[in-house]
């Protein structure tokens, strides 16, 4: 017998999100797990470039190595330009919190380069500090942005039906849910 703990079906993650986050938590975690997996994706691919494996290759243009910096910027400005001038359903689609952590991973991941220090960027310490500081909040990060959806998904597990269970608490009625109330959950 294995102990793993039952992965949940997509149907009840889906329906957890929608129902224990409000739009603005939505995007907070969408913009978390989009930074992770970018950051974490960013890694890897320099790390097999750095080592000559893979298909990967740095992109030139007029002999000049394109960062990957400078395609977070470019993002960000996208980002920046919808939430500028956007429609409010543009502003609050998906792909922009999606966008918005990715380009973040891709600045934050060459921040030492922005800042113009020594190439401290590939030095053993200064790179595996980097990793694992960025990385551990990129966790933490998403973690605590999804906190609300992983215990509606425990509380679903533990009543066996997979129906959501009474809360204890006020009387439903007018205003907000409690994931829109609480201060804790906003992102």
């Amino acid at each position: 017998m294995s102990n793993a703990l039952p992965v949940p079906p997509p149907a009840a993650v889906r329906t957890a999100y929608h129902e224990e986050l409000n739009e603005g938590q939505r995007s907070a975690l969408l913009s978390w797990l989009s930074f992770t997996g970018t950051f974490a994706l960013t890694r890897g691919v320099t790390y097999s470039i750095r080592a000559g494996r893979g298909p990967f290759r740095n992109l030139s243009a007029g002999g000049a190595h394109l960062h990957h910096y400078l395609w977070g910027i470019g993002m960000l400005a996208g980002v920046g330009a919808i939430a500028v001038r956007g429609e409010d359903r543009h502003r609050r689609h998906p792909a922009v919190a999606v966008s918005y952590g990715a380009a973040l991973a891709l600045i934050v991941d060459e921040f030492a380069l922005l800042l113009d220090l020594k190439d401290v960027y590939w030095a053993r310490q200064g790179r595996i500090s980097v990793d694992l500081g960025v990385g551990g909040s990129a966790v933490v990060g998403s973690y605590l942005a999804a906190r609300p959806v992983l215990r509606r998904l425990a509380r679903d597990r533990a009543g066996g039906s997979g129906a959501p269970q009474p809360q204890p608490g006020p009387p439903p009625g007018p205003g907000p849910s409690p994931a829109q109330a609480s201060p804790a959950g906003r992102g």
